[in-house]
């Protein structure tokens, strides 16, 4: 099984994000296991990686010194009568190319003192009126320098952040919703209690595929699945809540709300099904079994929130919703149907205005699901229903 989690790990502001691993175990049989895994973000600390860090490291602190001690000999020296000193902002701007905060403080604290130096080499004790004006200036202009560099790298360093943050939210979230997370400063880790549609899909007879095929080609295949999966939740608005192994969790209306939660579950649903029959077309003309997957989905209130311990949280949604439409989903087996939605999926799309998806399925009556006492009314499309992708990708769905 393989399967993947969206990680927090606080910080102060609960805005840090670590997706920390992914991993793979398969057993079909019991007998054996294969295992890996895998860190995100990858780090090489080799001893080659070492040394290129230090080759590059020293390079640039003799760029500073170099630039640092022209500047001293030029402003100690030189028969010019301005304030050559100033110069050394120049080694500061440098600085803020190759250091951090504290490189580029160290840097000014030495111009600072080469500036000093200078002063008491030329003119001992002298207080020179000029000379005095002419090192006040200079080192003036190294502080100020030296302000706006902090600011630029604090800009910088928060311009990076974001970026990281906006890379790994963009692997559970749609483009849309990552922009207005991060331009809303939305925190997700403020626990919500509000309704929104889940969707559950899962693929069947995994249990053979793993008999029959080597792990690499079962691990090369659920790659190609869930991207394809993955990418029709992020094409409707939705969010991955996670990968389950064979299959994954969607919700639809959460973090951002959205007026066509329902609806977009419902033409994820489709769009997941109509693509898997023509990934499947194309699976059969290279001689590979075809695939299966069956989805579910419901809708009512969810708790959205961060659960876990305090060095790594996941955030997720629970709920009786979610139970239930994961039920729906292990229904799909019994009632031969690709994909089933509850009444209360489609009373909420028919006040979203979507009548003309609804019409798609076929009443199948109140059924008994596992886990619950009371019976629920489910609409259904049949497992050999006929889906073309071009159809549902080029208009959109009433």
């Amino acid at each position: 099984m393989l399967g993947e989690r969206l990680w927090i790990k606080k910080s102060q502001n609960n805005r840090e994000f670590t997706f920390s691993v992914i991993w793979v175990v398969i057993d079909p049989e019991g007998a054996s296991a294969v295992q890996s895994e895998v860190s995100s973000p990858m780090r090489f600390a080799g001893v080659q990686g070492r040394v290129f860090e230090f080759i590059r490291g020293s390079a640039s602190l003799s760029y500073v010194l170099i630039s640092a001690i022209v500047i001293f000999l030029l402003d100690t020296w030189s028969p010019l009568h301005f304030a050559v000193a100033v110069l050394y902002s120049v080694v500061v701007v440098l600085a803020t190319l190759w250091f951090k905060r504290l490189g580029t403080i160290r840097t000014a604290a030495f111009c600072a003192f080469l500036t000093g130096l200078s002063y008491i080499i030329t003119h001992g004790a002298d207080l020179d009126s000029a000379a005095s004006a002419r090192t006040l200036i200079s080192l003036a202009a190294i502080a100020i320098t030296t302000k706006l560099a902090l600011l630029n790298i604090a800009t910088r360093e928060r311009l990076i952040m974001v970026g990281k943050e906006k890379d790994n939210l963009a692997r559970f979230f749609p483009p849309a919703i990552v922009e207005q997370i991060a331009t809303n400063d939305i925190a997700l880790s403020t626990t919500r209690y509000e309704p929104a549609a889940v969707l559950f899909v899962d693929m069947i007879g995994f249990t053979k595929f793993c008999s029959v095929l080597q792990p690499q080609d079962v691990i090369a295949m659920l790659r190609e699945l869930l991207c394809t999966l993955s990418a029709s939740v992020f094409e409707h608005q939705g969010t991955v809540d996670k990968f389950t192994g064979d299959g994954l969790i969607a919700v639809f209306g959460l973090p951002v709300v959205n007026d066509l939660s329902a609806t977009n579950a419902v033409r994820c649903a489709l769009t997941m099904q109509a693509r898997l029959q023509a990934w499947n077309d194309e699976r059969a003309a290279s001689g590979l079994e075809a695939v299966a997957v069956a989805i579910g989905i419901h809708y009512g209130a969810v708790v959205l929130g961060d659960v876990g311990c305090e060095s790594r949280l996941e955030l997720t949604v629970l709920g009786d919703t979610v139970n239930v439409a994961s039920r729906v989903e292990h229904h799909c087996r019994e009632a031969k149907a690709s994909i089933l939605i509850t009444d209360a999926v489609v009373r909420r799309m028919q006040s979203e205005g979507s009548e003309g998806a609804v019409r798609r399925f076929t009443d199948r009556g109140f059924h008994t699901i596992r886990g619950h006492s009371d019976a629920i009314r489910l609409f259904a499309i049949p497992r050999d229903a006929a889906l073309n992708v071009n159809q549902l990708l080029g208009r959109v769905i009433a």
